[in-house]
């Protein structure tokens, strides 16, 4: 959904509406600036580029560029003439689930494939947090594409990733996890950091019911790798492996 405003107090009415409906984009107070925030996709001026919105307080929105270097920092107030170049980039973008936020693609009522949400925000001029990322962990033995996500490739690239949200077709799988600890675990990979973010797989160790669908137990791998047809090692080898995290501690309900 694209929220429509002209600079001004519209614009901050827009920003409040961005807030209030994509809380799954949200990060909590205190993460990022002293408030809550949120990331933004824009692809209105051709590349892709990631902005930070962040409600610092009630009568406050800052809006500024994702590497701090490149300029972009304007206050939002409920009174006060904002560009028209700010509020074209904030009403042409589309919210960024928030960064940990896990995610399932449901087929049918099952989870045929997890989304994993890597948008850390940089916090200096010099840190190099790579850019946002959703990574797509179909469940091994799932090769047919028809049980992938359509978006598999490339998820911030669709522009329905939150018309998928509001018809079921994605949906927050942390309440599901935190509820049942010592059921699904995160298990990083020999080689632990890409390029761009932390890799790895997760691991279900039982079939988890929820309203409306379910989480079956398997392993879940990264796309790339079941495309290239590498087997996925049996679920006990990789829980066994060091480093392994239990999600429910891991992740948090949105």
């Amino acid at each position: 959904m694209t929220v429509h405003a002209r600079p001004g107090a519209t614009l901050f009415a827009a920003c409040r509406q961005l807030f209030s409906c994509y809380p799954l984009a949200v990060t909590p107070a205190g993460a990022e600036d002293g408030g809550r925030s949120m990331v933004l996709v824009n692809r209105a001026a051709g590349p892709v580029i990631f902005f930070v919105l962040t409600q610092a307080r009630d009568d406050l929105f800052v809006f500024r560029s994702w590497h701090r270097r490149d300029g972009v920092h304007q206050e939002i107030r409920p009174a006060e003439p904002v560009s028209d170049s700010t509020g074209h980039a904030i009403t042409a973008s589309m919210p960024v689930p928030y960064d940990g936020a896990l995610l399932g693609w449901v087929t049918g009522r099952q989870v045929t494939a997890l989304l994993t949400v890597h948008c850390r925000a940089p916090q200096s001029w010099d840190d190099p947090v790579p850019v946002p990322e959703i990574q797509v962990l179909p469940m091994a033995g799932t090769s047919d594409p028809l049980h992938w996500p359509p978006f598999t490739a490339s998820p911030l690239d669709d522009v329905r990733l939150w018309e998928y949200a509001r018809r079921g077709q994605i949906v927050d799988i942390a309440p599901l996890i935190t509820n049942r600890p010592g059921q699904a675990f995160w298990v990083p990979s020999p080689d632990r950091w890409s390029t761009r973010h932390e890799i790895g797989c997760i691991v279900v160790t039982g079939n988890l019911p929820a309203h409306g669908y379910w989480l079956p137990a398997g392993v879940y791998l990264d796309h790339w790798t079941l495309r290239e047809g590498i087997p996925a090692p049996p679920a006990g080898r990789l829980l066994a492996l060091p480093a392994v995290v239990d999600l429910a501690a891991k992740v948090r309900p949105a």
